[in-house]
């Protein structure tokens, strides 16, 4: 079992810069509009040839209300007519993409994200679904991870028993907050008893895991009400808790705006939450997995973590980062073998452009030889918080630290503060260091001294 973070203040302050989530290396920031369909085409030919295993991602970027605190691609709209032309172009690239792909490569991993995904009504959720499965070979056992985004506002039994029905065994509930007075200041009106019933309804209808979304640094909350917070959620005993540090960028995210800026905690009520906030979870058996997420101990995650074998991908920490992942909706990301590209981010263009028959591909990236040994490096310490040199030497025939030598001074730095331990042949990121794991993995980012960094949240 790994030990449990150790909490160091100073350290935090220290090294609590702003960075990449790594949920990708090369981050989205790199990709450019060179690569094309063309590209995508390839990708999925090759994809087709090694019968690689599928994971779907869908994004309905619907909501019928704004949140402030929200940097997801949303359109906010009461009118819910204007799902079905969505719906109508993204059957149309489920099928240009689908054809490109051998029927034999299963859907290992489905996950419908947003927006909120269940803006659909019943019958356009039958609909999409019946559309997957005419197109993909999802999975009829049960067998398979299909996960969706569930606003509990937006959702109640009959909803939860539709979606049981039509195959997921997954939930991620957003929640954020339970005060009231940090609700109205975010404009997410959501009671404790709304989202209790659906997981009581989840948990009846046999989903296997349930997740909660929570965030600290919104305006209006204290140390002491988000405890509250976080002890109430305890007591729905999720699965998995997601515990994001509130970003405030009001010049790139227009909702942001409506925000007080003079409400927000401080720097330093931020970081009392988050102490606070991993202190109830340890005690209530919680583990930390990396990156602002928490599982059980029987849960498949912190089980994959346990035995070195979890990735993480655009959909987050994942079992099954070996799928190649196909992004489909506005905005959505796909990784392809070497390739990333991204759908056009523009619910109009994105339309238009399958309108005329033609995949709305409009940027991404191919990861070059760099990239590669890069993103395996990031991804070991982000997972599973230790790198064995030999493994990367062996699988990209280099010496490391001949090819690393220039950021050595950087990692004595860190293993000198007491981050990592860094030995002749393995880095290990130690109990004070887990926290901060990012800002070791940036010390392996070839780009990220060229980019603006206000552009990223801080690690903490």
């Amino acid at each position: 079992m790994l030990d449990a973070i150790r909490w160091d203040t100073d350290l935090i302050r220290r090294y609590d810069l702003a960075g990449p989530r790594y949920t990708s290396y090369p981050t989205a920031v790199q990709f450019n509009s060179q690569v094309g369909t063309f590209d995508l085409f390839h990708a999925l030919r090759d994809s087709r040839k090694a019968l690689r295993p599928l994971s779907l991602y869908v994004h309905v970027p619907f909501c019928a209300n704004i949140c402030y605190y929200c940097a997801c691609n949303k359109v906010i709209t009461k009118d819910r007519g204007r799902a079905q032309p969505y719906l109508q172009r993204l059957e149309q690239e489920i099928q240009l993409i689908a054809c490109h792909l051998e029927p034999a490569q299963k859907v290992e991993q489905l996950h419908f994200g947003g927006g909120t995904p269940t803006f659909l009504s019943h019958d356009e959720l039958r609909q999409l679904m019946a559309h997957l499965r005419k197109h993909f070979n999802l999975l009829d056992d049960d067998s398979g991870d299909y996960g969706i985004e569930i606003d509990p506002r937006e959702a109640d039994w009959s909803t939860m028993g539709l979606l049981r029905e039509l195959g997921f065994n997954r939930v991620s509930i957003g929640l954020q907050d339970l005060d009231p007075a940090v609700q109205r200041a975010v404009n997410r009106l959501q009671s404790l008893e709304e989202t209790r019933a659906v997981i009581d309804a989840a948990r009846t209808l046999q989903f296997r895991s349930i997740n909660i979304d929570l965030i600290y640094g919104l305006p209006k909350q204290t140390p002491e009400n988000f405890a509250r917070t976080v002890e109430e959620v305890i007591s729905l005993q999720p699965d998995r808790l997601s515990v994001f540090n509130y970003a405030h960028l009001p010049e790139r995210f227009m909702p942001q705006r409506r925000i007080n800026s003079h409400e927000l905690p401080s720097p330093a009520q931020k970081l009392d939450m988050l102490q606070r906030t991993i202190e109830q979870l340890t005690a209530a058996g919680y583990r930390y997995i990396g990156m602002d997420h928490f599982a059980l101990p029987d849960d498949e995650l912190a089980i994959a973590q346990e035995e070195q074998t979890l990735q993480r991908n655009f959909q987050g920490y994942t079992t099954h980062g070996h799928c190649d992942l196909i992004g489909l909706g506005v905005s959505a990301i796909s990784q392809i073998g070497d390739l990333y590209c991204q759908n056009n981010s523009d619910l109009n263009q994105y339309q238009n452009t399958l309108a005329a028959a033609q995949l709305a591909t409009s940027r991404g990236l191919v990861c070059n030889a760099d990239d590669r040994l890069r993103r395996a490096v990031i991804q070991q310490l982000i997972c599973n918080f230790s790198l064995e040199f030999a493994e990367i030497e062996q699988a990209f025939n280099i010496d490391f630290q001949g090819y690393f030598g220039a950021l050595w001074p950087q990692l004595q730095g860190m293993a000198n503060d007491g981050l990592i331990t860094l030995e002749r042949e393995r880095i290990e990121v130690l109990p004070v260091g887990r926290l901060l794991v990012r800002s070791v993995c940036m010390v392996f980012d070839a780009y990220l001294e060229q980019q603006n960094r206000q552009r990223f949240s801080r690690v903490i």
